[in-house]
């Protein structure tokens, strides 16, 4: 996952096609959610992650930042140019320092926490249709996500897919194309969640209904409009 250019980003809320898909969403019958990974299902640390692998490696976080972001490494990943190993073994060689990919997929674990009303929701709309996860991320997650995040599961099993499976990533629109069919689910009934504005409006350009994620209350609100979820008792 590319990191935001300050290294904390948060994204907000704002209006546009977002608001438009809302406005027309009105009863449609859904047959999948489809979630984003990092600041939505998770919280994502990206200090922490920096700071495991220079610990592993002896270098610096500025050093491994540069390895690995500003050199683009990152970004091939998740555009699937990468095997696991191979990705490993470049930052090696980027970085002038021993890392295995042991260390890429702890330092990945260091920094992921589950937000944990957030998978009580995913709980929750689990029990009405189907649900996923599309993330800009690379294989190698796809080979260890179970290790990184375990209380993702058995919640999603078979129900993740990565942005390098397609070698696209979000917002592309033709990333939720190809995505869609590895899951048996239409554009017009499927919902998706993601906190970055732009892959918001991706997803809408691709026929999706889509919201904005800002925090856990606002998304329920979000998902008892489109009867999603019931609301809960003493609401």
């Amino acid at each position: 996952m590319t990191p935001p250019d300050d290294l904390h980003g948060m994204v907000q809320a704002r209006g546009g096609a977002a608001d438009a898909s809302a406005r027309q969403a009105g009863c449609r019958p859904y047959s999948l959610v489809l979630f984003d990974l990092d600041e939505v299902l998770v919280d994502y640390d990206h200090h922490a992650r920096l700071d495991l692998l220079a610990a592993r490696s002896g270098t610096s976080r500025e050093q491994v930042y540069a390895a690995l972001f500003q050199s683009g490494l990152e970004h091939d990943s998740d555009m699937g140019r990468w095997q696991p190993q191979a990705y490993a073994d470049e930052l090696a060689r980027r970085l002038g320092a021993p890392v295995t990919l042991a260390d890429c997929v702890d330092a990945r674990a260091a920094s992921m926490r589950i937000r944990p009303r957030m998978l009580a929701l995913a709980e929750r709309v689990a029990q009405r249709t189907r649900i996923g996860i599309l993330t800009n991320n690379g294989l190698y997650m796809r080979d260890t996500l179970p290790r990184i995040c375990p209380a993702l599961f058995p919640l999603f099993e078979g129900k993740v897919r990565y942005a390098a499976q397609f070698r696209l990533l979000k917002p592309d629109p033709q990333v939720y194309l190809r995505c869609l069919p590895t899951l048996d689910a239409p554009p017009a009934g499927t919902l998706f969640i993601d906190d970055k504005p732009e892959n918001v409006e991706g997803a809408i350009a691709a026929g999706l209904d889509a919201v904005q994620f800002t925090d856990a209350a606002a998304l329920a609100e979000a998902l008892l409009e489109r009867g999603l979820i019931d609301r809960e008792a003493g609401a």
